[in-house]
């Protein structure tokens, strides 16, 4: 029986070959001589790749130039919406209002030096800081601005970037807010915080001839936010923006061992003065004030409060009409 059984099962494979090989289009693809399976296995692969894939890898995209998205700088700045108020100068900190004498001597010599350096670089912007406070660098740059305001009728910016003592207002005679810190917090904008002086009959003749050409952000309450503000990007687009306007910006700023806001500041701006005060500043504090701001293009030191000023008065009768 077992031989019987096999000779049948082996007719029955058999006849099964025999119907594959007289009917081949039921394995092959017609016209083709591969296996239908391979061929469907070819034409999944092209419409795999033809469509992205959706997952977790990213897909082989053909390069294509992106365009430059630039910050907004808040345009061109309108001037003549700049607010004029009242100001009550304190003209007895303000010593480059007077017509002569020793100290206002002193800084048009420090102009002249500043206008020597931009020969030799390019400089508009100057912050004026110290290694410590009660050193004068407000009383520098205030008077600093005005000597240079009085040049050749120069558009004057003056910046009370001090956001945490700020007193150039109090040396000016007018408002401290709106000022920097509402500016860089974005509560205002860069004209908002702006003002010029109202003209005034009280003012002397020097003081007409200046103050119309200064411009004046006071530093408004930036209180424990200082840190941060000074080191907001707003700060170098406000100069930015102002630069094309003025021929000089001056930035009156933190003194720098105490805190960071002198350091920050200074990134944005073309050079650096520090101030030093006769008698009272020692050197290893000029030292370390000046390495905080090894960063930074530091233009000079400017000695303060000199008790024995230089006598011009006497040479060549240079002061002879006084």
């Amino acid at each position: 029986m077992s031989r019987i059984y096999e000779a049948l099962q082996k007719a029955e494979s058999e006849r099964k070959l025999e119907r594959r090989d007289a009917d081949p289009q039921d394995y092959e693809q017609p016209g083709s001589s591969e296996p239908v399976a391979t061929a469907v296995a070819e034409a999944e692969y092209e419409v795999a790749a033809r469509a992205p894939f959706v997952g977790t890898e990213a897909v082989a995209e053909p390069y294509a130039p992106q365009p430059v998205v630039r910050p907004a700088a808040g345009g061109r700045l309108d001037l003549s919406k700049i607010v004029a108020r009242p100001w009550a100068l304190s003209v007895a900190k303000l010593p480059s209002l007077q017509e002569r004498g020793g100290a206002v001597e002193q800084f048009r010599s420090l102009r002249s030096r500043i206008f020597e350096l931009r020969d030799i670089s390019p400089l508009k912007t100057i912050l004026v800081s110290s290694g410590l406070p009660q050193e004068g660098k407000s009383f520098v740059s205030t008077n600093l601005a005005l000597s240079l305001a009085r040049h050749k009728n120069s558009k004057v910016l003056l910046i009370d970037g001090d956001m945490r003592r700020y007193t150039l207002h109090q040396i000016l005679g007018c408002e401290s807010q709106p000022g920097l810190a509402d500016y860089l917090s974005g509560k205002a904008s860069a004209v908002e915080v702006m003002q010029r002086a109202e003209p005034s009959e009280d003012v002397s003749a020097v003081g007409k001839h200046a103050l119309p050409n200064l411009t004046f952000i006071a530093g408004g309450n930036g209180g424990d936010k200082a840190a941060d503000l000074s080191g907001s990007p707003r700060f170098g687009e406000l100069l930015r923006q102002a630069a094309p306007y003025f021929d000089w910006i001056i930035v009156d700023s933190s003194p720098v061992l105490p805190v960071s806001d002198a350091v920050n500041l200074a990134r944005s701006c073309d050079g650096v003065l520090l101030v030093a005060r006769a008698g009272i500043t020692k050197f290893p504090v000029a030292q370390r004030a000046q390495s905080e701001l090894k960063a930074a293009n530091i233009l000079g030191f400017v000695l303060n409060a000199v008790e024995e000023t230089p006598q011009v008065g006497g040479y060549y009768g240079y002061d002879s009409n006084k």
